[in-house]
């Protein structure tokens, strides 16, 4: 077969779709972006400011605080407001936050105070534009794709992840820390440019109620509604459970990871960001393999082998020495997380979407994050207290304990190990996006009859 032909794309490919392109373009774009935050934030606050373990568990608690504080009021907004320009400001203000942090370093003025302020105002956004994201794609994307949609969006972030680090590692070596963080900032602005272009579709009369009806008394109503929805859906309960246990373990490794990799493993900020390639690797094997392993076992099946691997990436680090093995264990255990985080979100995310009815997702998808991460603070407070009490490495083996357990837990579990295919929502829709018009050529041709 010609190579052109190999490269072609099939009729129903999603990529296909004008929206959806633009959806994955900015996708990839603020994930380089996002690339450059991921080492640049907690190397301004580990290296330039000498944080201890318990400051950068601080660090990360804050950062997750506004999704206790906003998530399930935000839900209720976000059912009653389009979510596009939510998103689309949303990285914006993240663009902001970015450059705040050169600003203040050029000033004098950058403190532990200051990054915890920076963290902040990205936990806020990511808790309301982040949920915002996740509904947009229901808006371009049909149900019954939401997986091959979720994995493509992987892949995108793969692409960052594999070039990224070693980019944003050269970058903080040659400009530092708080300059490198600019680059973020212009990166976030062209994903908003990106994303005013694309083309969802929202019905003003799937809004619950429309804005017009946003009153304190609708707000109590309809936040207790939605959280009603969820905690009588065995599924999302289950679901929420077992991940806010994952949660829980990965921001306990996820706190000390910099430090053990700079302090106890001796990495220069170049060699991490080289290290975090590992990521790239990982989530390019997850975005290929994640698809077709969740259609041969199930959502349910692959879901526990996310969490396996990722347990065992914790694992292997932190039982590995230091020295020329260390660093090549570390790199090996940012690819098993990102492969395994894979696997764990595409069907995660694609079964909490599949069961929520349209006019519900604002407020599942609120309630389900501010479920998921209620452990995830306390999670990270405990990983440096670890970190810095009992040892670097201690934090990593809480965190592959808790997450081999977790697996072995869960597929226990005939709800989990038994889920062959996605859910249908409760009440009768054909599409949990039913406002998307990409849809299986099979589908379209059966509604047509």
């Amino acid at each position: 077969m010609p190579l052109a032909d190999r490269l072609r794309l099939p009729p129903g490919d999603l990529w296909r779709d004008p929206s959806y392109l633009r959806l994955w373009s900015s996708i990839l774009t603020s994930s380089f972006g996002n690339q450059v935050m991921l080492l640049a934030l907690p190397l301004t606050a580990a290296v330039l400011l000498k944080a201890t373990p318990t400051q950068m568990g601080w660090l990360t608690a804050v950062e997750l605080l506004p999704f206790l504080l906003f998530s399930l009021p935000s839900g209720v907004w976000l059912d009653r407001v389009r979510k596009l320009p939510v998103y689309v400001w949303g990285e914006l203000l993240v663009a902001v936050a970015a450059l705040s942090v050169p600003i203040a370093w050029w000033s004098g003025a950058l403190t532990m105070a200051w990054l915890y302020v920076v963290g902040f105002v990205l936990g806020t956004v990511h808790t309301v534009a982040g949920s915002a994201a996740q509904i947009v794609l229901t808006q371009v994307v049909a149900r019954e794709r939401l997986v091959e949609a979720h994995a493509k969006n992987a892949l995108a972030s793969s692409g960052a992840e594999v070039i990224g680090p070693g980019i944003a590692g050269l970058l903080v070596k040659l400009l530092g820390a708080p300059v490198t963080l600019l680059v973020n900032a212009v990166l976030l602005v062209a994903s908003a440019a990106i994303l005013k272009g694309v083309r969802v579709h929202e019905r003003l009369d799937a809004l619950a109620g429309g804005p017009a009806s946003w009153q304190l008394a609708h707000l109590w109503r309809d936040l207790v509604a939605g959280a009603r929805f969820v905690v009588t859906q065995r599924l999302l309960v289950t679901l929420a459970v077992l991940m806010g246990v994952w949660q829980m373990a990965h921001y306990a490794a996820v706190t000390v990871q910099i430090l053990f990799a700079t302090r106890t493993l001796g990495l220069t900020e170049q060699q991490v960001g080289l290290a975090y390639m590992g990521v790239g690797a990982g989530t390019i094997a997850g975005s290929v393999l994640g698809r077709r392993i969740s259609q041969r076992v199930g959502p349910g099946p692959c879901l526990v082998l996310g969490y396996a691997v990722t347990g065992l990436g914790w694992l292997l680090v932190a039982v590995t020495p230091s020295g020329p093995f260390g660093v090549v264990a570390f790199a090996t255990m940012m690819m098993l997380f990102a492969g395994g985080a894979v696997l764990i979100f595409i069907n995660f995310l694609a079964l909490r979407q599949a069961v929520t009815p349209a006019p519900l997702l604002g407020r599942m998808t609120t309630t389900m994050r501010w479920l998921t991460l209620l452990a995830a603070g306390p999670g990270a407070l405990l990983g440096g207290w670890l970190g810095e009490h009992v040892g670097l490495r201690s934090s990593l083996v809480f965190a592959a304990a808790c997450t081999l357990l977790l697996a072995a837990v869960s597929w226990r579990l005939p709800l989990i190990r038994e889920l062959r295919q996605l859910p249908r929502p409760d009440e009768p829709s054909d599409w949990i996006g039913f406002e998307a018009d990409v849809r299986p050529a099979e589908v379209e041709e059966n509604r047509s009859v």
